[in-house]
């Protein structure tokens, strides 16, 4: 069976070095290809993440537009469309729901080759948010819908899909934090940025919600200032933020602020080691919600909804929104103590991707 993995932004990376991992025992039954939409097009982004996970160069890169995500969108589209018809596969497999899956979704349903989706059925509720949008699309096109928890079966029913689709795997992201874990640990990423291990929050922030409205930025940047005075942070910045922060000049008022340090994206391994390490982690990136769950560290949502419910019924997660009262007042309590119990979710154990090759080892249902 010839695949086409589709791989477009950081958050896809994690979960297709498994995937690719298993495929590629078995030679004679699978041939994968692996296509790198350029997505995102830094070295700490993107590039970084295949050669500390072990993935092979991509077969394909399309070197898509960074523009806006309508023309980033057609780009990947025109680009995929001769990849399909010259490699003719069987089958296309996308993930998550960054702007190349439901890209490369549309142009395969759109040449008549199945689509499956790694990921599925996942939904916030909120379709201001342009990934739930992405969710949406791709879940309709799929053939094939992958699902890490019960909630997204449940979705994916709601919206009508055939229960013969519906493939409850697991979180393929886990597999790879499993599998890394030990060798995370043998970073030094704690000393080069003065961390002290177990004392310190991580923050991360980037959805447009959060950081394309100044005020809202600004808001939030005031709970961190408050935040800071009581245990060190370390603000891993993404590209999208420091654009942000320098075109609305907020800049100057982090650097006035002794105990938050702006860090520059990091590698996998680095940033799975400050995961783990921190106290508490503030973030609104949906896959660092599954991370902390699973590695049983506090984590404070900046949004109003979530996509991964599971995190916050059964792991460390509490949605706390945007407003610098409420960041603030559920951070202290988190530093009291006052956290829930820390569980894993059903099938979040490493082998997520074994179950996703014995579903398409059991054959492609149409729909």
């Amino acid at each position: 069976m010839k695949i086409v993995v589709v791989a477009g932004a950081r958050p896809n990376f994690m979960k297709v070095a498994p995937v690719l991992a298993e495929l590629r025992r078995d030679p004679g039954e699978f041939e994968p290809l692996l296509v790198h939409t350029g997505q995102h097009y830094d070295y700490q982004m993107s590039d970084v993440f295949f050669a500390e996970l072990g993935v092979p160069a991509p077969d394909r890169h399309l070197q898509a537009s960074t523009a806006n995500q309508i023309e980033q969108t057609a780009d990947i589209m025109a680009k995929f469309a001769p990849v399909l018809a010259e490699s003719a596969p069987d089958l296309v497999l996308v993930v998550g729901d960054v702007t190349s899956t439901p890209a490369c979704a549309l142009v395969a349903a759109k040449m008549g080759v199945p689509v499956a989706h790694l990921e599925a059925g996942l939904r916030s509720g909120d379709r201001t948010m342009p990934e739930e949008l992405n969710r949406i699309v791709t879940d309709a096109l799929a053939d094939v819908l992958l699902t890490p928890s019960p909630d997204a079966d449940a979705n994916l029913r709601a919206e009508n899909v055939p229960q013969r689709c519906i493939h409850r795997i697991g979180n393929v992201m886990i597999d790879t934090l499993l599998r890394f874990r030990p060798r995370a640990a043998a970073s030094d990423v704690l000393e080069r940025l003065g961390a002290p291990p177990g004392a310190y929050a991580l923050v991360t922030l980037h959805r447009p919600s959060n950081v394309d409205d100044p005020d809202t930025l600004r808001g939030i940047l005031d709970a961190f200032a408050r935040i800071q005075r009581e245990l060190p942070i370390f603000f891993v910045v993404h590209p999208r933020t420091r654009g942000r922060l320098e075109q609305f000049g907020l800049s100057p008022m982090l650097a006035r602020l002794p105990d938050l340090h702006l860090v520059d994206p990091l590698g996998y391994l680095d940033m799975l080691r400050l995961q783990e390490q921190a106290r508490l982690v503030l973030t609104d990136s949906g896959g660092v919600q599954e991370e902390t769950t699973v590695l049983g560290v506090p984590c404070l949502t900046l949004r109003d909804n979530t996509e991964r419910p599971i995190t916050i019924t059964e792991g460390t997660n509490v949605l706390v929104g945007s407003r610098p009262e409420s960041i603030v007042e559920h951070a202290r309590a988190a530093l009291r103590g006052q956290v829930q119990p820390k569980t894993r979710p059903a099938l979040w154990d490493g082998h997520a991707a074994e179950r996703l090759v014995a579903v398409l080892r059991r054959g492609i249902c149409r729909r």
